[in-house]
């Protein structure tokens, strides 16, 4: 491992395990995908009904006063609607039980950053027409990628309804507020989130179909939208013309409402202490630095020279008086956009995302050009179908050139400024392999590497221990599933198998201690114990996409791994196929 010092449902019951041979059915039914799959031990009843009675508890709609409370932000509750909606009946009653302010939004929008921000007085709830899930904790709104993994969860547990719901909610963002946001609060509208909305429709498609209610009208105009919004990622300022790839970016400037100041003073403390790597994100405001461009807060940092056990800042120099600059509050914003914040893959604190051209944003983007060829097939486009065949082609073509690292056998972000290649080992790197766009030459040597990022506890983000929750010792809900399903795409079904047990097993270890599922794990201790230096430092209880990759790689765990479950009694297996990784173990960089 690296120092980073240098850079600075309900699941219904199963009659017995012998019924385990029959989950065929759990892959053909989405439906009802555990019919046989749910033993009758305590343990996995009790996350089962955790998780089914939990979509109740995350749900939001205009019903209920819960739905406005915004811990993040200060003031009184507003929602805005559309400038070119009328205001629903229903509306009248929410605003005097709920005490709130209802207006319209200063201007139509059309598309993506389209509205000056500083028109929006106060900062407010956008209303969307249907009910919808939400992460949980803080997190009290409709968010883009979370949205995904959430509609998997509904699935399984037969929410059909609300699974749909969430989508035409999506679709509404983008009749109206110019793209799909990276939630539904006003000071999102200058960014989106990893899109991931055509493999949502498909989700939803496929689990009607099932049910035999295909809805082939509804296919259509949730095709015409997928296809508007896909256009702003392939267009600047998101699309780079040097290669043809695309990039995060936020349209919006300064620092982001919905963190508190003291995270943007902890960065200027942590590029005050590593001058090397504060260029160009750091301002001294000093008599050598009169007229320099900067962007408020002011933070006054103390430098000082503390001896061990001295509990007095006697020896401190006075205080620098620094600033982040414009620059760094972009990255910040385009760093949210990708949903990995924070992490130090694209430089401190992601200062540097707008400049890259990440594997993960392209290689979802690739998924969606062949999602809207399949269905442009399915709504009797063909000449649209080889329009986005053609795309995808060009696309992985360009993922290929820039992104594939053939002597490391990984894929790496692009620095769209140095024209290099990120050295930065990261576990979407996986996810050429999710979207089928990786050869077989390619993807064999991923999963080679992969004992680079596996763990006890499933996929580790990185092999970087930067302090922040995106980076090791963390892994996440969604990264397993993208590293799971891309492994089986490919044919590497023991690895993908080894990998979902771990993470499920913890889960479920976690969940046995003090029942609740979490956000985020640490993946070396298997445990839901976190200790984040800066930014979003819970490990929030809900957890909407962590519900909803546990029950789809809960379905598709073999008979003998889902047998060894840690259950009373069950001892978790040892893997051998999983080799030691012989880098040293990752040290946390100072401090200060």
């Amino acid at each position: 491992m690296r120092d980073v010092r240098k850079y600075f449902g309900q699941l219904p019951t199963l009659l017995s395990f012998g019924l385990l041979v029959l989950r065929i059915f759990c892959v053909i039914a989405v439906a009802a995908p555990f019919a046989n799959r749910s033993p009758s031990v305590q343990p996995l009843k009790d996350i089962s009904q955790y998780i089914s009675s939990g979509w109740d508890r995350l749900t939001r709609s205009l019903t209920n006063c819960e739905t406005l409370r915004d811990t993040k932000t200060s003031g009184e509750p507003v929602l805005y609607l559309p400038v070119e909606i009328t205001p629903p009946p229903l509306l009248e009653d929410l605003q005097q039980r709920c005490a709130i302010r209802i207006e319209h939004l200063p201007e139509r929008i059309t598309r993506p950053g389209e509205v000056d921000l500083n028109k929006i007085r106060t900062h407010g709830l956008l209303y969307l027409e249907n009910p919808y899930v939400v992460p949980g904790g803080q997190f009290n709104e409709m968010y883009g990628w979370d949205s995904y993994f959430i509609i998997l969860g509904l699935l399984r547990n037969d929410r059909r309804d609300l699974a749909k719901g969430m989508v035409d909610n999506f679709l509404f963002e983008i009749e109206h507020y110019g793209g799909m946001l990276n939630a539904n609060r006003s000071y999102y509208l200058s960014r989106s989130q990893p899109p991931l909305l055509t493999s949502m429709i498909l989700e939803v498609y496929e689990a009607e179909k099932s049910a035999g209610q295909a809805d082939l009208r509804w296919l259509e105009r949730a095709y015409g939208f997928a296809a508007r919004d896909y256009e702003h990622w392939n267009e600047p300022p998101h699309l780079s013309a040097e290669t043809g790839l695309s990039r995060y970016f936020d349209h919006g400037e300064g620092p982001v409402p919905e963190m508190m100041p003291d995270y943007y003073r902890t960065v200027a403390r942590f590029f005050l202490f590593h001058r090397r790597a504060s260029q160009p994100y750091l301002i001294h405001l000093d008599r050598e630095h009169p007229a320099a461009p900067f962007v408020e807060p002011v933070f006054s940092v103390l430098v000082c020279d503390q001896k061990p056990n001295e509990a007095t800042n006697a020896n401190c120099a006075p205080p620098d008086r620094v600033a982040l600059t414009a620059e760094f509050y972009k990255g910040d914003r385009s760093m949210r956009e990708s949903g990995f914040d924070v992490s130090f893959r694209f430089g401190p604190f992601g200062a540097v995302t707008h400049h890259y051209a990440p594997v993960c944003l392209n290689s979802l983007l690739y998924k969606t050009e062949k999602d809207l060829e399949k269905i442009s097939l399915l709504i009797g486009k063909r000449e649209d179908a080889d329009k986005w065949k053609t795309q995808a082609l060009e696309r992985r073509k360009r993922i290929w050139k820039y992104l594939w690292d053939e002597r490391r056998g990984l894929f790496f972000d692009y620095n769209l400024a140095t024209r290099s290649r990120s050295s930065y080992e990261y576990a979407t790197t996986f996810y050429p392999l999710w979207a089928g766009l990786a050869s077989e030459k390619q993807a064999r040597a991923v999963v080679h590497n992969l004992p680079l990022f596996e763990r006890p506890g499933g996929v580790a983000m990185s092999l970087q221990e930067s302090g922040e929750q995106w980076d090791y010792p963390y892994g996440w809900a969604p990264i397993q599933l993208f590293v799971v399903e891309g492994l089986r795409r490919y044919g590497y079904t023991a690895e993908a198998n080894r990998v979902a047990y771990k993470f499920v097993s913890m889960v479920i270890e976690d969940f046995q201690s003090d029942h609740t599922i979490r956000e985020k794990y640490n993946v070396i201790t298997r445990s839901s114990e976190t200790h984040i230096q800066a930014g979003y430092k819970e490990n929030v209880i809900g957890f909407g996409w962590t519900n909803g990759v546990f029950l789809a790689l809960l379905q598709h765990l073999p008979a003998e791994l889902f047998a060894k479950l840690p259950m009373p009694g069950n001892l978790i297996p040892s893997f051998p196929a999983s080799p030691p990784d012989d880098r040293s173990p990752p040290q946390t960089p100072p401090r200060n």
